[in-house]
């Protein structure tokens, strides 16, 4: 019986939020794996951490780190992302990125393997993993435009803390716990880290996620814009955004009007369509109160999608509410499905 080939694996951002879930996930699916690096800034070099009961001492991500790695898996931050993808392909790697860093570089695929896996084989050393609120959207929507057409799509999320990192989950804590102790609330993240202000999150709905653009959106509503556009190939699409971040942990939800080409559908064919896509379970029942919740979807891989319905005013509209963990079908899972693709179809 020949061996299944295995492959060397690095993680670069290994003690990040998704870092952290691309380990798990590549546990848990039993990825093929002969050598694992696990790389982040010269801060956690040295820190230990745990693979399949095996202690692995975290290196520094350099250009040299990237030797003989066949496949690297980076969520580290876009700037290290710019300086070190590269250096990896230089040496051989194939880079799976999950920073707005590629996203939209023409010659770089953006991919949800649900979506357009075929694009992948079109990679030049680096395949980029999109948005986490896109990634939930487009999986959700593709069924409608492969079998009704796709006008126009207007969409409202509802972003968890975790989609800005460790420390915004944890400023959630902290201030949850100073708003029932009837303390004031600090802020130092939220909404974006890098801006002038900072408002707190907890108990709070903060409709700014990444920094305002000259036309008025966040960058956070144009990637969703854009990025769509890009993965479903559909670049006439009417696409508009509004992202929100509330107080939750994990899982991003989603608001989704869309229109579509074909005249005459029912809200039961709707429900057939979006049901039958591969990674999208349906939970849709009004009678039972059977919708997917921000806490029923985190820890799994699906996209859930619910509340289906027809707009009261155009007839070639419906609403869906999408819901996704923003780390594992958002970011991790969306990563390692894509080196499971690569493997599966020899695009290495």
């Amino acid at each position: 019986m020949s061996q299944t080939k295995t492959y060397t694996i690095a993680v670069v951002g290994a003690t990040g939020a998704v870092g952290q879930k691309m380990l798990e996930t590549l546990e848990d699916r039993n990825f093929p794996i002969k050598e694992l690096k696990l790389l982040s800034s010269s801060r956690s070099a040295g820190k230990k951490m745990v693979f399949k009961g095996t202690e692995y001492t975290l290196e520094e991500a350099t250009p040299d780190s990237f030797e003989n790695v066949d496949i690297a898996l980076f969520s580290a931050g876009g700037s290290v992302s710019k300086k070190l993808a590269p250096e990896a392909v230089k040496r051989g790697a194939l880079v799976i990125d999950n920073t707005s860093a590629y996203r939209m570089d023409e010659s770089v695929p953006l991919v949800v393997p649900e979506v357009n896996e075929e694009d992948i084989k079109n990679h030049n050393g680096i395949i980029a993993n999109p948005n986490c609120s896109t990634i939930q959207m487009v999986a959700a929507l593709e069924p409608i435009k492969q079998h009704l057409g796709m006008k126009r799509v207007i969409v409202s999320t509802y972003q968890a803390v975790s989609g800005a990192g460790n420390e915004a989950a944890e400023e959630l804590r902290e201030q949850s716990q100073s708003f029932l102790n009837g303390e004031e609330l600090e802020a130092s993240i939220l909404p974006v880290s890098g801006d002038e202000k900072h408002f707190p999150i907890a108990f709070n709905a903060l409709p700014q996620i990444d920094k305002f653009q000259d036309n008025g959106y966040t960058f956070e509503e144009m990637k969703m814009i854009n990025e769509t556009k890009k993965i479903m190939h559909t670049p006439a699409l009417q696409i508009s955004a509004t992202c929100v971040r509330l107080p939750i942990f994990t899982s991003h939800a989603e608001s989704v009007y869309v229109e579509v080409e074909q005249d005459d559908v029912s809200v039961q064919q709707l429900k057939e369509l979006v049901g039958k896509a591969s990674g999208v379970v349906l939970e849709d029942d009004p009678a039972v109160q059977s919708y997917p919740t921000p806490l029923s979807a985190a820890g799994k891989r699906d996209v859930f999608v619910g509340r289906i319905r027809k707009d009261l005013d155009h007839k070639n509209g419906f609403h869906l509410w999408v819901v996704s963990d923003n780390l594992l079908k958002g970011a991790a899972w969306n990563s390692v499905q894509i080196a499971e693709r690569v493997v599966a179809n020899q695009w290495l």
